[in-house]
């Protein structure tokens, strides 16, 4: 685990673990909350190499990001579909 401050830890991310954006990424064309998977963690979890892929199956966008940017997918989180804009 990471801790953000004296009374906050974050639950570390792994590879292959499935995240959440936390904040839109416009020159990406990817939005708060798309799901996407960690395939490489990098300077122990404080970025991430994360692949966003469509529903059939192709790479949507495969970004470097920091920490702060994704969180681990909830219990309490509900899947969701959009339709990309033009590349």
């Amino acid at each position: 685990m990471l801790r953000a401050s004296a009374s906050e830890t974050i639950k570390a991310i792994n590879e292959l673990d499935p995240v959440a954006l936390t904040s839109d990424l416009p020159e990406q064309g990817l939005k708060r909350g798309d799901v996407g998977t960690a395939v490489l963690v990098h300077g122990e979890g404080k970025a991430l190499e994360v692949e966003f892929v469509g529903y059939d199956g192709h790479t949507v966008a495969l970004v470097t990001l920091e920490r702060d940017k994704v969180r681990p997918l909830r219990a309490s989180d509900i899947p969701h579909a959009r339709e990309l804009g033009p590349a």
